[in-house]
């Protein structure tokens, strides 16, 4: 179950490298809350499509070269990898980010997992 939450981020981070906005959203509960930005967390499909166009449109290259750390308990799982992001924004400037990807997954009854709570700046409260 440790390698199906792994591959389900994979999975949903490869979409939105891709630009493929409804696939990302298959991987995420209907109830989900994203932190697009640090501290500032936005639930429901409006503002989650908003915010995953936004970053695909700086056409992200991400890394997880630290590996993936996965917690389970019967249908939970807490997914914990630090990443990297390399992209462009829209006038041209190389944009580069890292931080700490915290997200919290529900086994689904299709035995699918996806994502209810979607943390990628968890770093930022380890100063």
């Amino acid at each position: 179950m440790r390698q199906n939450v792994i591959d389900t981020v994979s999975a949903m981070t490869a979409a939105l490298e891709r630009g493929d906005i409804d696939t990302v959203m298959s991987f995420y509960t209907d109830d989900a809350v994203v932190a697009f930005e640090p501290g500032a967390p936005v639930r429901g499909e409006e503002q989650l499509r908003a915010g995953f166009a936004a970053f695909a449109a700086v056409k992200p290259d991400f890394r997880y070269d630290n590996g993936h750390e996965v917690m389970l308990t019967d249908d939970i799982a807490v997914h914990i990898a630090p990443w990297t992001m390399s992209g462009t924004a829209p006038d041209g400037t190389r944009i580069t980010q890292s931080g700490l990807s915290v997200a919290t997954l529900r086994h689904q009854a299709d035995d699918s997992w996806k994502i209810m709570l979607d943390n990628p700046f968890g770093a930022r409260l380890i100063a």
